[in-house]
C-alpha cells in the first residue's frame, strides 16, 4: 500500500462518517415533516366540521339581528307616535288643565284667607 491509497482510505473514512454524521439530524427532520403531516391531516378533519357549526352560528345570529331590528323599527314608531300623542294632548288638554289648576288654586287660597277672617 502507497500513500496515496492510504490516503484514499482515510477520505473514504471520513466521507462515510460525515454521511453519518448527516443522516441523523436528517432521519429527525424526515420525523418531524411526517408528524407535521399528521397534524395537518387531523386539523383539516376537525376544521370542517367548527366550519360548518360556525356556518350555522352566523346564520341563525344573522336572523336573530334581522329581528332586532324589526323590534327597533317598531320601537322607533311607537316613540314617534306617542311623542305626537305628547304633543296634541298638551296643545289641547294642557293648556286648560293649566289654567285650571291656576284657578283652583287662587280659589283655595281665596277659601283660606275667607275663613281666617
Amino acid at each position: 500500500m502507497s500513500g496515496g491509497d492510504i490516503a484514499a482510505i482515510i477520505a473514504a473514512a471520513a466521507f462515510v462518517l460525515l454521511v453519518l454524521f448527516l443522516a441523523v439530524p436528517l432521519l429527525k427532520l424526515g420525523r418531524v415533516l411526517d408528524e407535521t403531516r399528521n397534524s395537518i391531516h387531523d386539523l383539516n378533519q376537525d376544521v370542517a366540521p367548527l366550519l360548518s357549526e360556525l356556518k350555522e352560528t352566523v346564520s341563525s345570529t344573522n336572523k336573530q339581528l334581522a329581528r332586532v331590528d324589526q323590534i327597533t323599527e317598531s320601537v322607533a314608531d311607537v316613540t314617534t307616535n306617542i311623542s305626537s300623542l305628547v304633543a296634541v294632548f298638551s296643545a289641547s288638554v294642557g293648556g286648560p288643565l293649566v289654567k285650571i289648576a291656576g284657578l283652583t288654586q287662587g280659589l283655595r287660597g281665596a277659601l283660606k284667607d275667607k275663613k281666617k277672617k
